[in-house]
């Protein structure tokens, strides 16, 4: 489950970050598809790795931009001094997202089972239409092509590749051991999976999923694929990095979300970003590094930034989400 996926990730996040799981005033946590799943599943969570019972946790849905939101929302809390050690991120269990039927007496003929990917992560509310599709549209009208995504998807993949190989993302990776079914052994999984499930040679003959016209670009190969997984962060106050004697990777400069009308959320991070320079007093050629609107993603992408950046380097991470909305965070290398 998610919850169980997420107590892997903040267990090994303090571990890494050198304190003790009673040092952790508050879990902050995001996720979308928690149907079926259980009450507060930060809280789950949280227990789940170790933390006391009477550690204050709150889980937020923002979709796409969840575990990014937390990651802001921690860091207000900290500024506000109402804690000092916050431990935020986000997660997800897409492959077992429950179907879901409407309460009450079923109608002659029966009823239709709805599936909850769509309806509370992969459709737009406002207009029944997939985001995959509104993301197709909005490509046309900023003219890009089915070659730049397949393209763009290609180096993607290849760079994935060869970052597993090299072992350049171990050190932002906690392994996961799943148990076996059936008498079969446990498998523990050390890096993403998805790299190695693309053939790149096919790229260019699939067919367009979402606009079926003749002027569809967006592909089951070139648009972001559905995964299981979490990711936490350690956020403190300055204090608590004193108290604690802990080195920081970096420091959190500013945050800013933003909004759009629904069916352009896939550009709603260029406002999000433009707030977060002026806030800074920074220009876009300052930014050493950009992650930018990897679904579902957002607290991982800020942590890649953390863990990858030169001293002194600043990072924006910025993702989109649906309904119109988008998050930016942007931070410091120490």
């Amino acid at each position: 489950t998610a919850p169980q996926l997420s107590s892997v990730a903040i267990r090994g996040a303090i571990e890494r970050a050198g304190i003790a799981p009673e040092n952790v005033d508050e879990v902050i946590y995001g996720h979308v598809l928690s149907a079926g799943v259980g009450h507060v599943t930060s809280i789950q969570a949280s227990i789940g790795a170790g933390l006391p019972a009477s550690t204050a946790s709150t889980v937020i849905n923002k979709a796409c931009a969840s575990g990014m939101k937390a990651i802001m929302l921690a860091a207000t809390s900290i500024r506000l001094g109402d804690s000092d050690v916050v431990v935020a991120g986000g997660m997800e269990s897409m492959s077992n997202t429950p179907y879901l039927l409407p309460r009450g007496e079923l109608p002659y003929g029966g009823a239709t089972l709805k599936d909850g990917l769509l309806v509370d992560a992969l459709d737009d509310p406002f207009t029944g239409k997939h985001v995959g599709y509104l993301a197709d549209k909005e490509a046309v009208k900023q003219s890009i092509t089915r070659a730049d995504q397949d393209e763009y998807a290609a180096n993607s993949y290849r760079r994935s590749a060869r970052a597993a190989v090299d072992g350049l993302l171990a050190k932002e990776i906690v392994p996961v051991t799943v148990a076996g079914k059936r008498g079969k052994p446990s498998v523990t999984v050390t890096d993403d999976e998805e790299y190695k499930k693309i053939n790149i040679d096919r790229m260019p003959s699939l067919e367009p999923v979402f606009v079926k016209d003749g002027t569809g670009t967006v592909t089951a190969a070139n648009a972001s694929s559905l995964n299981d997984g979490a990711a936490a962060t350690v956020l403190m106050s300055g204090a608590a990095v004193k108290k604690f004697g802990v080195t920081p990777l970096a420091k959190v400069v500013a945050y800013a979300d933003a909004g759009v009308e629904p069916d352009g959320f896939a550009r709603a991070p260029v406002y999000a970003i433009l707030e977060v320079l002026a806030k800074a007093g920074l220009d876009k050629s300052e930014i050493a590094h950009w992650e930018i609107n990897e679904a579902c993603s957002g607290a991982r992408i800020v942590n890649h930034l953390a863990l990858h950046l030169k001293p002194d380097e600043y990072g924006l991470a910025a993702i989109c989400n649906a309904g119109g909305g988008a998050s930016a965070v942007l931070i410091q290398k120490l």
